[in-house]
C-alpha cells in the first residue's frame, strides 16, 4: 500500500495543471452536453446545500487542490486553511487567493496530526482516496480538529461509468485500485472507494461523527458531520 500512495502523490502533483479538466467536463471527461448539464446541476445542488451553513470563523480545508472549493468555503467562512501533500496544487490555488484570508499548509494528510480546532473542516473527493485500513483513525483526527460546536462537511465520487476519462477503465466498484492516465500518456495506480452512506455514516459514528450522508441522483456522495 505504501508504494501505491506514493504512486498517488506522484500522480496528483503530476496532474496539477489539467486537475480541473475533470470537474469542469473538458477534454477526455465531455461525454456530451447531456450529461454536462446533469453533472453542473448535481454540483449546484451541493453548492447550495453547503451554503445554506454560514457564519464559520476558521475553516480547515483537507486535500484543497486547485482551490475548487476554497472558493466556496470562502463565502461561509472569514478565514480558510488549506492543506495539501502537492505544492502544484497550492501553486494553483495560491493565484485565486487572498493571503488575508487563506493560509497554505503542505501536509501530507496520512502523516497529519491535529493541533488546534476549526470551525468547520472540508473534504472534497478526498475520503476516497484512504485506504479503508487508514480511515478509522484518519476520521477520529477530522473529529479532533473540530470545535465542539463544528462541522465536517465532505463530497466524494459515486460508481458512475461517466464520471471518469474515456479513456480509464471503470474501476471495480470494490477493489479499492484505480489505474489512472494523464492526457500525455503516464499512468499511475491510486486509492479509490466508493462509499455508500450506509457504510459511510457507521465509519463516521465509530470516530464520534453524527453524520447525515446523501447521493445525487448520479454522480456524488455528500453531506455533514458533526462531534456526538
Amino acid at each position: 500500500m505504501t508504494d501505491i500512495l506514493k504512486d498517488q502523490l506522484a500522480y496528483y502533483q503530476a496532474r496539477a495543471e489539467e486537475y480541473d479538466d475533470w470537474f469542469f467536463r473538458r477534454g477526455r471527461y465531455d461525454w456530451g452536453l447531456e450529461h454536462k448539464l446533469q453533472w453542473a446541476n448535481e454540483l449546484d445542488h451541493i453548492r447550495r446545500f453547503l451554503h445554506e451553513h454560514r457564519g464559520f470563523k476558521r475553516g480547515l480545508e483537507l486535500a484543497s487542490g486547485t482551490g475548487l472549493w476554497t472558493n466556496e468555503l470562502l463565502r461561509i467562512c472569514k478565514h480558510v486553511t488549506c492543506c495539501d501533500a502537492a505544492p502544484e496544487m497550492h501553486a494553483i490555488n495560491r493565484r485565486q487567493q487572498s493571503p488575508e484570508q487563506v493560509e497554505f499548509r503542505k501536509v501530507d494528510l496520512f502523516d497529519w496530526e491535529p493541533d488546534e480546532q476549526f470551525d468547520l473542516v472540508s473534504a472534497t473527493f478526498w475520503l476516497s482516496h484512504v485506504p479503508t485500513e487508514k480511515l478509522d483513525a484518519f476520521l477520529a483526527k477530522v473529529s479532533r480538529s473540530l470545535t465542539p460546536e463544528g462541522m465536517f462537511f465532505f463530497v466524494d465520487s459515486q460508481h458512475a461509468p461517466t464520471s471518469r476519462a474515456k479513456d480509464h477503465e471503470l474501476p471495480e466498484e470494490h477493489t479499492g485500485i484505480s489505474q489512472r492516465k494523464l492526457d500525455d500518456g503516464r499512468q499511475f495506480q491510486i486509492v479509490k472507494i466508493f462509499h455508500s452512506p450506509a457504510d459511510l455514516t457507521e465509519k463516521l459514528a465509530r470516530a464520534g461523527l453524527n453524520a447525515k450522508v446523501s447521493l445525487t441522483e448520479n454522480y456524488f456522495l455528500y453531506g455533514t458531520a458533526t462531534r456526538c
